[in-house]
Protein backbone atom coordinates (compact mmCIF):
# COMPACT_ATOMS: atom_id res chain seq x y z
CA UNK A 1 0.00 0.00 0.00
CA UNK A 2 1.45 3.37 -0.97
CA UNK A 3 1.08 6.67 0.96
CA UNK A 4 0.22 9.28 -1.74
CA UNK A 5 -1.08 12.07 0.27
CA UNK A 6 0.15 13.45 3.38
CA UNK A 7 -1.77 13.25 6.51
CA UNK A 8 -4.48 14.96 7.00
CA UNK A 9 -3.73 15.52 10.47
CA UNK A 10 -0.27 16.71 9.69
CA UNK A 11 -1.21 19.22 7.35
CA UNK A 12 -4.13 20.82 9.80
CA UNK A 13 -1.07 21.27 12.53
CA UNK A 14 1.24 22.95 10.24
CA UNK A 15 -1.18 26.09 9.89
CA UNK A 16 -3.46 25.58 13.41
CA UNK A 17 -0.04 27.23 14.56
CA UNK A 18 -0.64 30.06 12.66
CA UNK A 19 -3.39 30.78 15.00
CA UNK A 20 -0.58 31.48 17.69
CA UNK A 21 2.43 32.77 15.47
CA UNK A 22 2.63 36.20 17.14
CA UNK A 23 3.20 34.78 20.78
CA UNK A 24 6.28 33.42 22.01
CA UNK A 25 5.18 30.48 23.52
CA UNK A 26 7.73 27.63 23.96
CA UNK A 27 6.99 24.46 22.35
CA UNK A 28 10.27 22.77 23.05
CA UNK A 29 12.99 23.55 26.07
CA UNK A 30 16.25 22.70 25.81
CA UNK A 31 19.76 23.40 27.69
CA UNK A 32 21.46 24.60 24.84
CA UNK A 33 18.42 27.04 23.99
CA UNK A 34 13.89 27.18 23.23
CA UNK A 35 11.99 26.57 20.44
CA UNK A 36 9.02 28.97 20.15
CA UNK A 37 5.85 28.20 18.46
CA UNK A 38 6.38 30.76 16.11
CA UNK A 39 9.75 29.52 14.84
CA UNK A 40 8.60 26.18 14.97
CA UNK A 41 5.65 27.46 12.72
CA UNK A 42 8.10 29.16 10.38
CA UNK A 43 9.82 26.47 10.20
CA UNK A 44 6.72 24.06 8.95
CA UNK A 45 5.78 26.95 6.23
CA UNK A 46 8.87 27.41 5.16
CA UNK A 47 9.81 23.43 4.79
CA UNK A 48 6.35 22.34 3.70
CA UNK A 49 4.13 24.87 3.58
CA UNK A 50 3.36 25.15 -0.17
CA UNK A 51 2.78 21.26 -0.59
CA UNK A 52 -0.11 21.38 2.57
CA UNK A 53 -1.69 24.33 1.78
CA UNK A 54 -2.21 23.15 -1.69
CA UNK A 55 -3.19 19.50 -0.09
CA UNK A 56 -5.87 21.44 2.52
CA UNK A 57 -7.37 23.42 -0.63
CA UNK A 58 -7.53 20.66 -2.35
CA UNK A 59 -9.26 18.55 -0.33
CA UNK A 60 -11.92 21.58 1.14
CA UNK A 61 -12.85 22.31 -2.84
CA UNK A 62 -13.52 18.18 -3.10
CA UNK A 63 -15.54 18.11 0.15
CA UNK A 64 -17.73 20.76 -1.12
CA UNK A 65 -18.68 18.98 -4.25
CA UNK A 66 -17.81 15.52 -3.18
CA UNK A 67 -19.61 12.64 -0.53
CA UNK A 68 -17.88 10.02 0.89
CA UNK A 69 -19.48 8.62 4.07
CA UNK A 70 -18.00 7.34 6.57
CA UNK A 71 -19.52 3.99 6.03
CA UNK A 72 -17.77 4.29 2.37
CA UNK A 73 -14.17 4.79 4.38
CA UNK A 74 -14.93 2.09 7.10
CA UNK A 75 -15.69 -0.86 4.10
CA UNK A 76 -12.65 0.05 2.28
CA UNK A 77 -10.56 -0.18 5.53
CA UNK A 78 -12.26 -3.45 6.10
CA UNK A 79 -10.85 -4.53 2.56
CA UNK A 80 -7.19 -3.56 3.33
CA UNK A 81 -7.73 -5.62 6.58
CA UNK A 82 -8.79 -8.93 5.25
CA UNK A 83 -5.98 -8.33 2.18
CA UNK A 84 -3.68 -8.07 4.52
CA UNK A 85 -4.48 -9.68 8.05
CA UNK A 86 -2.38 -10.34 10.74
CA UNK A 87 0.08 -7.93 8.83
CA UNK A 88 -2.31 -4.78 8.64
CA UNK A 89 -0.40 -2.78 11.59
CA UNK A 90 2.76 -3.46 10.23
CA UNK A 91 1.40 -2.30 6.72
CA UNK A 92 0.73 0.93 8.24
CA UNK A 93 3.90 1.83 10.06
CA UNK A 94 5.67 0.50 6.64
CA UNK A 95 3.57 3.30 4.64
CA UNK A 96 4.28 6.46 6.90
CA UNK A 97 0.73 6.19 9.33
CA UNK A 98 1.01 6.51 12.61
CA UNK A 99 -2.08 4.93 13.06
CA UNK A 100 -5.77 3.84 11.51
CA UNK A 101 -7.68 6.88 12.02
CA UNK A 102 -4.36 8.82 10.03
CA UNK A 103 -4.63 6.60 7.35
CA UNK A 104 -8.44 7.29 7.37
CA UNK A 105 -7.57 10.77 6.72
CA UNK A 106 -5.93 10.07 3.69
CA UNK A 107 -8.35 7.53 2.42
CA UNK A 108 -11.07 9.41 2.05
CA UNK A 109 -9.26 12.31 0.21
CA UNK A 110 -7.95 9.44 -1.88
CA UNK A 111 -12.28 8.27 -2.58
CA UNK A 112 -13.05 11.90 -2.96
CA UNK A 113 -10.32 12.01 -6.17
CA UNK A 114 -11.44 8.88 -7.05
CA UNK A 115 -15.31 10.18 -7.54
CA UNK A 116 -13.63 13.40 -9.12
CA UNK A 117 -11.68 11.32 -11.59
CA UNK A 118 -14.98 9.06 -12.73
CA UNK A 119 -17.31 10.95 -12.00
CA UNK A 120 -17.95 11.06 -15.97
CA UNK A 121 -17.02 8.09 -17.13
CA UNK A 122 -19.50 5.41 -18.55
CA UNK A 123 -19.44 1.57 -17.50
CA UNK A 124 -22.16 -0.77 -18.84
CA UNK A 125 -23.64 -3.89 -17.71
CA UNK A 126 -22.21 -6.02 -19.90
CA UNK A 127 -18.74 -4.89 -19.02
CA UNK A 128 -20.17 -5.39 -15.51
CA UNK A 129 -21.06 -8.75 -16.39
CA UNK A 130 -17.78 -9.64 -18.19
CA UNK A 131 -15.64 -9.13 -15.55
CA UNK A 132 -17.91 -10.81 -13.00
CA UNK A 133 -17.53 -14.08 -15.72
CA UNK A 134 -13.62 -13.41 -15.19
CA UNK A 135 -13.37 -13.65 -11.88
CA UNK A 136 -15.12 -17.18 -11.59
CA UNK A 137 -11.58 -17.95 -13.16
CA UNK A 138 -7.64 -17.24 -11.96
CA UNK A 139 -5.26 -18.15 -15.04
CA UNK A 140 -1.77 -19.13 -15.00
CA UNK A 141 0.43 -18.24 -18.01
CA UNK A 142 4.03 -16.92 -18.94
CA UNK A 143 5.09 -14.41 -20.92
CA UNK A 144 7.92 -12.46 -22.94
CA UNK A 145 7.86 -9.03 -23.12
CA UNK A 146 9.84 -7.10 -25.18
CA UNK A 147 9.84 -3.28 -26.34
CA UNK A 148 9.34 -3.23 -29.68
CA UNK A 149 6.76 -4.94 -32.18
CA UNK A 150 9.67 -5.86 -34.44
CA UNK A 151 11.58 -7.73 -32.18
CA UNK A 152 8.16 -9.20 -30.79
CA UNK A 153 7.32 -10.49 -33.80
CA UNK A 154 10.92 -11.97 -34.61
CA UNK A 155 10.36 -14.33 -31.18
CA UNK A 156 6.82 -15.28 -32.57
CA UNK A 157 8.12 -16.97 -35.72
CA UNK A 158 10.55 -18.74 -33.54
CA UNK A 159 7.75 -19.87 -31.46
CA UNK A 160 6.08 -21.09 -34.69
CA UNK A 161 8.99 -22.88 -35.62
CA UNK A 162 8.69 -24.66 -32.54
CA UNK A 163 11.48 -22.47 -30.02
CA UNK A 164 11.15 -23.27 -26.71
CA UNK A 165 8.96 -20.83 -24.59
CA UNK A 166 10.93 -20.68 -21.34
CA UNK A 167 14.55 -20.44 -23.06
CA UNK A 168 12.96 -17.38 -25.53
CA UNK A 169 11.90 -15.52 -22.47
CA UNK A 170 15.32 -15.97 -20.62
CA UNK A 171 16.87 -14.67 -24.11
CA UNK A 172 14.76 -12.07 -25.11
CA UNK A 173 12.16 -10.53 -22.06
CA UNK A 174 12.65 -7.26 -20.41
CA UNK A 175 10.88 -8.68 -17.69
CA UNK A 176 13.95 -9.37 -15.60
CA UNK A 177 11.93 -10.98 -12.67
CA UNK A 178 9.85 -13.55 -14.72
CA UNK A 179 12.32 -14.37 -17.59
CA UNK A 180 14.77 -16.16 -15.16
CA UNK A 181 11.86 -18.60 -14.34
CA UNK A 182 11.14 -18.99 -18.60
CA UNK A 183 8.50 -16.27 -18.26
CA UNK A 184 6.24 -17.43 -15.59
CA UNK A 185 4.00 -15.74 -13.79
CA UNK A 186 2.31 -17.87 -11.74
CA UNK A 187 -1.35 -17.41 -10.94
CA UNK A 188 -3.56 -14.15 -11.60
CA UNK A 189 -6.95 -13.24 -11.42
CA UNK A 190 -8.85 -9.99 -12.90
CA UNK A 191 -7.33 -6.80 -12.17
CA UNK A 192 -3.82 -8.50 -11.52
CA UNK A 193 -2.35 -7.53 -14.91
CA UNK A 194 -2.79 -4.49 -17.28
CA UNK A 195 -6.08 -4.09 -19.10
CA UNK A 196 -4.45 -5.29 -22.59
CA UNK A 197 -2.66 -8.34 -21.28
CA UNK A 198 -5.79 -9.51 -18.98
CA UNK A 199 -7.93 -8.97 -22.04
CA UNK A 200 -5.96 -11.30 -24.26
CA UNK A 201 -5.16 -13.63 -21.76
CA UNK A 202 -8.87 -14.38 -20.73
CA UNK A 203 -9.91 -14.57 -24.49
CA UNK A 204 -7.16 -17.86 -24.84
CA UNK A 205 -7.39 -21.71 -24.70
CA UNK A 206 -4.85 -23.47 -22.39
CA UNK A 207 -1.71 -23.79 -24.33
CA UNK A 208 -2.14 -21.00 -26.84
CA UNK A 209 0.32 -18.93 -27.52
CA UNK A 210 -0.71 -15.52 -28.51
CA UNK A 211 0.56 -13.08 -31.05
CA UNK A 212 2.31 -9.78 -29.79
CA UNK A 213 -0.09 -7.66 -27.78
CA UNK A 214 0.66 -3.90 -26.88
CA UNK A 215 0.66 -2.68 -23.62
CA UNK A 216 2.20 0.38 -21.75
CA UNK A 217 5.13 -1.66 -21.12
CA UNK A 218 5.53 -3.43 -24.60
CA UNK A 219 4.62 -5.67 -26.18
CA UNK A 220 3.77 -9.14 -24.76
CA UNK A 221 3.58 -12.84 -25.92
CA UNK A 222 1.35 -14.85 -23.59
CA UNK A 223 1.28 -18.88 -23.19
CA UNK A 224 -1.66 -19.22 -21.20
CA UNK A 225 -0.85 -22.86 -18.74
CA UNK A 226 -4.13 -23.68 -17.10
CA UNK A 227 -7.07 -22.17 -15.65
CA UNK A 228 -8.04 -22.31 -12.32
CA UNK A 229 -11.24 -22.20 -10.76
CA UNK A 230 -11.56 -19.36 -8.13
CA UNK A 231 -14.64 -20.72 -5.41
CA UNK A 232 -14.62 -17.71 -3.68
CA UNK A 233 -16.93 -15.42 -5.43
CA UNK A 234 -19.28 -13.33 -3.74
CA UNK A 235 -22.88 -13.08 -5.53
CA UNK A 236 -22.97 -10.31 -8.28
CA UNK A 237 -25.30 -7.99 -6.46
CA UNK A 238 -22.77 -8.23 -3.55
CA UNK A 239 -20.03 -6.95 -5.67
CA UNK A 240 -21.61 -4.83 -8.57
CA UNK A 241 -20.43 -1.79 -6.94
CA UNK A 242 -17.12 -2.86 -6.45
CA UNK A 243 -16.56 -4.29 -10.03
CA UNK A 244 -18.05 -0.89 -11.09
CA UNK A 245 -15.61 1.14 -9.53
CA UNK A 246 -12.78 -1.37 -10.76
CA UNK A 247 -13.48 -0.94 -14.05
CA UNK A 248 -13.83 2.97 -14.26
CA UNK A 249 -10.31 3.52 -12.70
CA UNK A 250 -8.84 1.32 -15.53
CA UNK A 251 -10.33 4.22 -17.98
CA UNK A 252 -9.19 6.95 -15.77
CA UNK A 253 -7.50 9.76 -18.63
CA UNK A 254 -4.72 11.13 -16.21
CA UNK A 255 -5.14 14.34 -17.96
CA UNK A 256 -8.51 15.24 -18.05
CA UNK A 257 -8.48 14.59 -14.25
CA UNK A 258 -5.80 17.25 -14.05
CA UNK A 259 -7.63 19.70 -15.95
CA UNK A 260 -11.10 18.91 -14.15
CA UNK A 261 -9.50 19.56 -10.84
CA UNK A 262 -7.80 22.69 -12.26
CA UNK A 263 -11.36 23.93 -13.41
CA UNK A 264 -12.81 22.87 -9.78
CA UNK A 265 -10.10 25.32 -8.08
CA UNK A 266 -10.05 28.03 -10.84
CA UNK A 267 -14.51 28.45 -9.87
CA UNK A 268 -13.10 28.34 -6.22
CA UNK A 269 -12.27 31.81 -6.04
CA UNK A 270 -9.52 31.00 -3.63
CA UNK A 271 -7.71 33.72 -1.81
CA UNK A 272 -4.62 32.89 0.24
CA UNK A 273 -3.91 35.36 3.12
CA UNK A 274 -0.37 34.33 3.42
CA UNK A 275 1.86 36.37 1.62
CA UNK A 276 4.71 33.78 0.92
CA UNK A 277 1.91 31.93 -0.71
CA UNK A 278 -0.54 34.59 -2.28
CA UNK A 279 0.23 33.38 -5.66
CA UNK A 280 0.33 30.13 -5.32
CA UNK A 281 -2.92 29.00 -7.49
CA UNK A 282 -2.88 31.65 -10.10
CA UNK A 283 -3.70 30.40 -13.47
CA UNK A 284 -1.05 30.54 -16.00
CA UNK A 285 -3.82 32.50 -17.94
CA UNK A 286 -3.89 35.25 -15.12
CA UNK A 287 0.21 35.08 -14.67
CA UNK A 288 0.26 35.97 -18.52
CA UNK A 289 -2.36 38.64 -18.52
CA UNK A 290 -0.60 40.02 -15.58
CA UNK A 291 2.56 39.57 -17.20
CA UNK A 292 0.63 41.25 -20.47
CA UNK A 293 -0.38 44.33 -18.46
CA UNK A 294 3.15 44.83 -17.31
CA UNK A 295 4.32 45.26 -21.06
CA UNK A 296 1.62 47.13 -22.00
CA UNK A 297 2.67 49.30 -19.16
CA UNK A 298 6.34 49.15 -19.87
CA UNK A 299 6.26 49.56 -23.56
CA UNK A 300 3.34 53.33 -22.37
CA UNK A 301 6.75 54.25 -20.35
CA UNK A 302 9.06 53.49 -23.31
CA UNK A 303 6.53 55.15 -25.81
CA UNK A 304 6.20 58.42 -23.07
CA UNK A 305 10.30 58.21 -22.96
CA UNK A 306 10.74 58.56 -26.58
CA UNK A 307 8.38 61.18 -27.13
CA UNK A 308 9.54 63.13 -24.30
CA UNK A 309 13.51 63.05 -25.92
CA UNK A 310 12.23 63.65 -29.03
CA UNK A 311 10.44 66.70 -28.14
CA UNK A 312 13.91 67.61 -26.20
CA UNK A 313 15.79 67.13 -29.03
CA UNK A 314 13.14 69.62 -31.26
CA UNK A 315 13.88 71.55 -28.62
CA UNK A 316 17.79 71.46 -28.33
CA UNK A 317 17.65 72.16 -32.69
CA UNK A 318 15.85 75.08 -32.41
CA UNK A 319 17.64 76.25 -29.68
CA UNK A 320 21.06 75.59 -31.78
CA UNK A 321 19.68 77.30 -35.11
CA UNK A 322 18.81 80.41 -32.32
CA UNK A 323 22.11 80.28 -31.69
CA UNK A 324 23.46 80.38 -35.37
CA UNK A 325 21.18 83.30 -36.24
CA UNK A 326 22.61 85.20 -33.73
CA UNK A 327 26.43 84.47 -34.58
CA UNK A 328 25.57 85.27 -38.13
CA UNK A 329 23.79 88.64 -36.94
CA UNK A 330 26.61 89.63 -34.79
CA UNK A 331 29.20 88.94 -38.22
CA UNK A 332 26.99 91.32 -39.73
CA UNK A 333 27.26 93.73 -36.84
CA UNK A 334 31.45 93.66 -37.20
CA UNK A 335 31.58 93.84 -40.76
CA UNK A 336 29.37 96.88 -41.23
Amino acid sequence: MKKLLITAAFATSVFALSACSSDSETVVETGSGNISKEDFYEELKANSGEQVLQQMVLETILEDKYDVSDEEVNKEIETYKEQYGDQWEAVLQQSGYADEDAFREDLKVNLLQEKAATEDIEVTDEEIQTRYDRMQTNLVASHILVDDEATANEVKEKLDNGEDFAALAEEYSTDTQSASNGGELGEFGVGDMVPAFEDAAYDMEVGQVSDPIQSDYGFHIIKLSDRVENEDVEPLEDVQDQIKREIAATKVDQAAVQAKIQELMDNAEIDVKIDEFKDLFATEEATSEEGSTTDESSSEGEATEEDSSSEEESTEDEASQDDASGSEDSSSEQSE
